[in-house]
């Protein structure tokens, strides 16, 4: 199957875990913090499930293991101190996830408008990004600092949406955690899966328009959510 016109579409992305796999680097830099903490480290499964609403949810669920509970002005100081930590070495671990690429350039040859929509910092967004050299594949990046209101709220998605100059009408979300669903849907707009991503619910049961498993998936998957019906091969 070949792809129909998508002009008007907009693909929003969240980023860990549906567009790279961040989580060593993630993992890498909890733990550091950790252990200037003189605290024991967290495992990298423990990790993937922490990751989704920011690094100061994060740092909460990694403390919280061993019953510490930051005030916010303590917590404040330590999500400084790991984002510094993060910042230094950005992309030391951090891989493109099978497919992107590929599925990407297949979007956006077709007239699709891409863009990111992330609960991590727009800056750091960036860096990972440009480091990887994805950046230019997005008309947006919208971290949560550059909402009115993070996921799981829709404004965030909406707000991603409008950064791209793309019309929520015509939008769909791609993400890998319960707060792309809720995000997209109370946004009224079909929201995928990525089934190998961070979430610590199974992705058949985060309620999501679709499931996939390999990006390959995704080109036709999205004309699907969007209602349109992919041309046949001659």
């Amino acid at each position: 199957m070949s792809l129909p016109d998508l002009a008007g579409l907009t693909v929003a992305f969240d980023l860990d875990g549906t567009l790279v796999d961040s989580a060593p680097d993630l993992h890498r830099s909890i733990n550091d913090l950790l252990a200037a903490e003189n605290l024991p480290p967290a495992s990298l499964d423990d990790v993937r499930r922490y990751v989704g609403q920011g690094a100061r949810t994060l740092i909460v669920r990694a403390f919280a293991v061993h019953g510490i509970h930051p005030d916010e002005a303590r917590l404040g100081l330590l999500t400084e101190e790991y984002l510094s930590i993060y910042a230094s070495d950005i992309a030391a671990h951090t891989t493109i996830i099978p497919g992107v690429p590929d599925a990407l350039t297949a979007l956006a040859g077709s007239g699709a408008m891409l863009c990111v929509c992330t609960n991590k910092r727009t800056d750091l967004s960036v860096q990972l990004l440009d480091a990887l050299e994805l950046s230019p594949r997005f008309a947006a990046i919208v971290g949560a600092d550059r909402a009115p209101n993070r996921k799981p709220h829709p404004d965030h998605f909406l707000a991603a949406i409008r950064a791209a100059k793309g019309d929520p009408a015509r939008a769909v979300m791609i993400g890998d955690s319960i707060n792309d669903v809720l995000s997209a849907r109370a946004a009224n707009a079909p929201v995928a899966i990525y089934a190998h991503g961070y979430t610590d619910t199974a992705p058949e049961l985060l309620g999501a328009d679709a499931v996939f498993g390999h990006y390959d998936e995704l080109p036709d998957l999205a004309v699907r959510l969007a209602g349109l019906q992919p041309t046949p091969r001659t």
